[in-house]
């Protein structure tokens, strides 16, 4: 069984970005907190322009913790380039409204820090 927020990363990491916006709520809004600053905004399109905007790269999210609380859902990952690169580790927490769109969504990214230590034999756990 797969979460909302696995889908959204993998429609997203597919390249299929129409698809993963229409995942979100119309007035979405979302904090991303990157090593160059806050990305904070409102809305679907807005959410498209930046994902659009970055730069192509074959990036994927690879789940490494994913945990759901009622109506949150958490993950924390690995974020790769070309399928063996990786680039830093993120940490997300979208808010599903009772449509079971995306109506909330934080996430920060680090170059430097990954929770889970690089010698955890559990890898990939689910909560």
């Amino acid at each position: 069984m797969t979460h909302v927020i696995e889908d959204y990363y993998a429609t997203v990491d597919s390249g299929r970005l129409r698809e993963a916006t229409a995942m979100l709520a119309e007035d979405v809004e979302f904090a991303m907190i990157l090593p160059t600053g806050a990305n904070q905004g409102r809305g679907r399109a807005a959410m498209f322009d930046y994902l659009s905007g970055r730069p192509k790269v074959n990036r994927k999210h690879r789940m490494l913790r994913v945990a759901v609380d009622g109506d949150m859902q958490f993950a924390h990952g690995a974020v790769t380039e070309n399928d063996s690169v990786t680039t830093g580790w993120f940490v997300a927490a979208m808010h599903i409204g009772a449509d079971g769109l995306i109506d909330r969504y934080q996430v920060s990214f680090s170059a430097d820090f990954a929770l889970i230590p690089a010698q955890s034999s559990t890898e990939g756990a689910r909560a």
